[in-house]
C-alpha cells in the first residue's frame, strides 16, 4: 500500500502544528493555510476512495510496526467513503468560517485541524485502543470548539458535553481492557478471531464489554436516551462549528457498524449479533423523540439539532434491519444527511444574524434583509431534509422503507419514516413561515450576508443535487460496501495475511 494512506492523519496534523506556530500573525494567512489544507484533505480522500472502489482492503503499517505492537491503518469502502464525507463538509465549514465566523482570536482553524485528525484516524484504525486514542484527540479538540467564544449558554452545554464524555470515556476504557484481558489483543481483525473461539464460559465478560462498547457508540452517535446533550450542545456552538458537528454523530454510527460487524457479527459464536436486538428499539425510539424534539423547538438551531437526533434514528434503524439492501440504503442516507444538516446548520446562522435581537426564535420578527435569497436556500433545505421528492432525502428513505418490507416489524419503521416526514414538514413549514412570511416591513440594522458565506451554503447543498443526480454511482458504491461490511472474513483474511507477509 502507498503512503497516501497516512495522508488524511499528516495532512491535518501538520496543519495544526503549522497554525499554532502562525497564531497571533496574519489572518489571512491563517485562513489560506486552513483552506488548502482542508482542500488538499478533499483530493487526498477522493483518491483513496477510487482505491477502495476495488474492493480490497488495503493495510498501512505505521513505521513499520505489525499488531499487536504497532498502529495499523485500515481502508476499505466504508472508511473511504467517510473520509470523503468529513473532508467535504470541513471544506465548506471552514469556507463559512473564514468570511468572519472563526472568531474571536485565530485558534478555530488549528482545532478544526485537530478534529478532522481525530475524526480521520478513527475511521482508519484498525485497532479498537488506537479508536480510543483517536476519540480522545477529537473530542478533546471537540470541547475546545464548542467552547470557542463567548457566553454562559456555551460554557454551560460544553461543560454538559465534556463531562459526559469523559464518562464515556472511562468506559470505553473498561470495555477495552476486558477484551484484552479476554484475548490478549486489540487488533480489530485478531479481536474477531479469538470472539469467535472463545470458551464459552468467557462469554458473559465479552457480552458485557460488547453492551458497554454499545454503551459508549451509542452516546457518541445520540442514541436515545444519551442524546439529551445534543440540541443544546449544538445550537449553542457557532455555526460552522456546528456544521462541522454533524459529522459528530456519524463517527458514533460509524463505530457501532465497524464493531458489531466485524468482531461482534454473525461469526462471533455465542455473542454472536450481540447488539442487533438493542438497536431496533432504539432506533426506533430515537427517531420518535427527535421528531418530538424538531416539533416542540422554539429556536431553529435547536430544532436542526433535533433533525440530527432523526437522522441518526433513521440510520440506526437501517443498521438494525442487517441486509446488504437496508445497509446500502442507511450509508446513501448518511451522506445526505451529513451535508444538509451542515447547510441547514449554516443557514440558521445567516437567519439569526438577520433578526437582529430577535435572533433564531421562532416567532414573528422584522423582514430578512435577503429574505428571497434565503427564503430560496431554506426551501431547498427543507425539502430534501424531509424527504420529498425529487432530492436525496426522499430517494434515501424510499430505498429503507424499501427494505424493510420483508421484514419483521417493518410496519413501525413504515410508520415512523411516513409520520416523521409530516412532522418534519410541520415543523418546518412553522419555522420558514414565521421567518420569511410572518414578518413586520421593519428592517434590521445589520449587514446582508457576504458571497462567501453564501457559497458555502450552495456548495453544499450543490453536493446534495449532486448525490441526487448521480445516486445510481453511489448507490451502487454503497450496495458493493454493505457487501462487504457483511463479509468481514475477507478484511481478516487480509490482515492475517498482511501480518505474515510483512513479518517474515
Amino acid at each position: 500500500m502507498s503512503h497516501l494512506l497516512i495522508a488524511p492523519l499528516l495532512l491535518p496534523l501538520c496543519s495544526a502544528i503549522l497554525l499554532i506556530f502562525l497564531s497571533g500573525r496574519s489572518l489571512l494567512l491563517i485562513r489560506s493555510v486552513s483552506l488548502i489544507s482542508a482542500a488538499l484533505l478533499v483530493a487526498v480522500s477522493i483518491a483513496l476512495l477510487r482505491i477502495a472502489n476495488d474492493g480490497q482492503i488495503h493495510l498501512y503499517a505505521l513505521g513499520n510496526w505489525l499488531p499487536p505492537f504497532g498502529i495499523l491503518l485500515v481502508l476499505d469502502r466504508l472508511s473511504a467513503l467517510m473520509l470523503v464525507l468529513t473532508s467535504v463538509l470541513a471544506l465548506f465549514s471552514l469556507s463559512y468560517a473564514a468570511r468572519g465566523s472563526d472568531g474571536p482570536g485565530d485558534k478555530l482553524h488549528a482545532m478544526v485541524q485537530f478534529l478532522l485528525l481525530g475524526v480521520n484516524g478513527a475511521f482508519l484504525t484498525g485497532d479498537l485502543f488506537n479508536l480510543f486514542v483517536f476519540f480522545e484527540v477529537l473530542l478533546i479538540a471537540s470541547y475546545a470548539l464548542l467552547l470557542h467564544g463567548r457566553g454562559a449558554e456555551r460554557a454551560r452545554a460544553g461543560l454538559h458535553y465534556v463531562v459526559i464524555n469523559l464518562a464515556g470515556s472511562a468506559l470505553f476504557l473498561i470495555a477495552v481492557s476486558a477484551l484484552y484481558g479476554l484475548t490478549g489483543n486489540l487488533n480489530m481483525a485478531a479481536l474477531a478471531a479469538a470472539i469467535a473461539q472463545l470458551d464459552p464460559a468467557d462469554a458473559p465478560i465479552a457480552a458485557t464489554a460488547g453492551v458497554l462498547l454499545l454503551v459508549v457508540f451509542g452516546l457518541k452517535a445520540a442514541i436515545a436516551p444519551l442524546y439529551f446533550w445534543l440540541p443544546r450542545a449544538y445550537a449553542s456552538a457557532s455555526a460552522p462549528v456546528a456544521a462541522l458537528f454533524a459529522i459528530m454523530t456519524k463517527v458514533g454510527v460509524y463505530t457501532i457498524v465497524r464493531t458489531y460487524t466485524l468482531i461482534f457479527g454473525d461469526s462471533a459464536g455465542a455473542v454472536a449479533n450481540l447488539a442487533l436486538p438493542w438497536l431496533w428499539p432504539l432506533a426506533l425510539i430515537t427517531l420518535a423523540l427527535g421528531l418530538l424534539g424538531a416539533l416542540a423547538a422554539r429556536e431553529l438551531r435547536v430544532q436542526i439539532a433535533y433533525l440530527v437526533v432523526v437522522s441518526v434514528g433513521t440510520l440506526l434503524a437501517g443498521v438494525a434491519l442487517n441486509t446488504q439492501a437496508a445497509l446500502a440504503a442507511s450509508f446513501y442516507y448518511l451522506v445526505h444527511s451529513t451535508l444538509i444538516c451542515g447547510a441547514l446548520f449554516l443557514l440558521a446562522d445567516l437567519i439569526r444574524r438577520q433578526r437582529g435581537e430577535l435572533g433564531d426564535r421562532i416567532a414573528k420578527g422584522p423582514r430578512l434583509a435577503q429574505s428571497a435569497l434565503l427564503g430560496a436556500l431554506f426551501f431547498i433545505a427543507a425539502v430534501s431534509v424531509i424527504g420529498l421528492p425529487p432530492l436525496s432525502g426522499f430517494i434515501g428513505k424510499l430505498l429503507l422503507l424499501s427494505a424493510a418490507v420483508d421484514q419483521p416489524n417493518a410496519v413501525w419503521l413504515w410508520v415512523l419514516l411516513l409520520a416523521g416526514s409530516l412532522a418534519t414538514l410541520m415543523a418546518l413549514s412553522r419555522s420558514g413561515s414565521t421567518f420569511f412570511w410572518r414578518t413586520s416591513e421593519a428592517l434590521p440594522q445589520v449587514a446582508p450576508a457576504g458571497k462567501g458565506e453564501l457559497l458555502a451554503i450552495i456548495g453544499l447543498l450543490a453536493c446534495v443535487v449532486a448525490i441526487t443526480l448521480g445516486a445510481s454511482v453511489l448507490l451502487d458504491y454503497t450496495q458493493a460496501l454493505a457487501q462487504q461490511l457483511l463479509a468481514p472474513e475477507a478484511y481478516i483474511q487480509s490482515m492475517q495475511a498482511f501480518t505474515a507477509v510483512e513479518g517474515s
